[in-house]
């Protein structure tokens, strides 16, 4: 193989295909980065058996043929290249590449591409296209209420709830619940499905896609795969298995009170006085709702106490309830109007935030016991 690409389109590739590279892979092979060279174009693989990516670049092919290089160490090299453009060349009988760039020149040895477990492309019937900018708004308002541990897989994902024309993402670790939904006009109205999707592809998904000028993202789906394709991209993943909790039984149907909020300013607070609090495992802060004020505190016995104020107006009753300041101030950062409701029925029963002029996201938070 001998081809000459350009090294800004080569490391975006790259950069994007290191997601699918396991820091402790099954099986040395899948550590590597797999490039076959035909028509010009370069056709980037990377897999970890749960994760599947393929990047295409143009290239300058002077001899097509196929090779895998060590992921990491292809990345660093790349990535630190003095050159715009790059020339590599394998030699097989040797099982090396030579990598040029302007005065720089490296020599890896390739490892087989034969045994590389090249990615099927999902085939299916069900398949939606979705805007960029509205996959992205779907999954930051809700995979950061995932689980981290693997106390139930099916916590570690983001159900996409395909119901006709609307879109429904949630999440949940049992002790929170983050719900956004979409209006699809312009897609099919005749679809149905309940798909559990890994947060870290997602999430990964998020940052790949953030741009100023929205893409189409075309997505398939089967009974255990989901793909997302757009640009030059191809991203193939596993679902979850497993029965995602109904989220519509977890929304409380009402609420005795609720409060109006200005967004910044609760965050700010909570922020300052969580400070106190975030060294003790449940990071507990106490809001005192009054008619027109809410008293933020926080006490940590071996540190100290922290109180702020802020104007409020409540609608309803006055109540003290307690909360993890990290399942709060989560949300807050994906909230981007002016004013929320924080709505609530008694100190132990799950509470809501949303935000003003939004009906399509809903946000409910278990409270904790106050701390002492």
């Amino acid at each position: 193989m001998n081809f000459i690409c350009t090294k800004n389109d080569l490391l975006q590739a790259i950069q994007i295909n290191i997601k699918a590279i396991s820091s402790k892979p099954q099986m040395p092979i899948l550590s590597g980065i797999y490039i076959h060279a035909e028509n010009d174009i370069l056709k980037i693989e990377t897999t970890d058996y749960d994760i599947g990516i393929i990047c295409k670049i143009t290239a300058d092919i002077k001899e097509e043929g196929t090779l895998v290089l060590p992921g990491k160490y292809f990345a660093d090299v790349i990535k630190t290249l003095p050159g715009e453009e790059i020339e590599i060349a394998s030699n097989s009988e040797q099982n090396t590449v030579t990598i040029k760039s302007n005065t720089a020149k490296f020599n890896l040895l390739s490892m087989a591409s034969s045994e590389f477990p090249k990615i099927k492309k999902l085939e299916s019937n069900n398949n939606i296209s979705i805007k960029s900018n509205v996959l992205i708004d779907l999954i930051k308002k809700t995979s950061f209420a995932c689980a981290t541990e693997m106390m139930r897989p099916v916590f570690t994902g983001c159900l996409f709830d395909l119901n006709n024309a609307e879109i429904t993402m949630a999440a949940t670790n049992t002790h929170r619940l983050a719900v956004k939904k979409e209006i699809m006009d312009d897609n099919k109205t005749n679809i149905t499905a309940k798909l559990i999707i890994p947060a870290k592809i997602l999430n990964d998904l998020s940052t790949l896609l953030a741009s100023d000028i929205p893409t189409d993202v075309d997505i398939i789906y089967s009974h255990n795969q989901i793909s997302f394709s757009y640009d030059n991209v191809y991203i193939v993943s596993r679902l979850i298995e497993g029965q995602f909790p109904d989220y519509n039984n977890v929304i409380p149907p009402s609420f005795s009170s609720s409060a109006l909020i200005k967004t910044r300013e609760l965050q700010s607070a909570i922020d300052r006085v969580a400070l106190i609090s975030r060294s003790n495992q449940y990071n507990i802060i106490t809001l005192n709702f009054d008619t027109n004020n809410l008293l933020l505190s926080s006490n940590n016995p071996e540190i100290g106490k922290a109180e702020e104020n802020i104007n409020i107006k409540l609608n309803g009753q006055p109540i003290s309830i307690a909360f993890n300041a990290r399942y709060i101030l989560d949300m807050l950062k994906y909230i981007n109007t002016e004013d929320i409701t924080f709505s609530f029925n008694t100190e132990t029963s799950p509470a809501s935030i949303k935000a003003v002029g939004d009906d399509l996201f809903i946000y409910v938070v278990t409270p904790v016991r106050k701390a002492i």
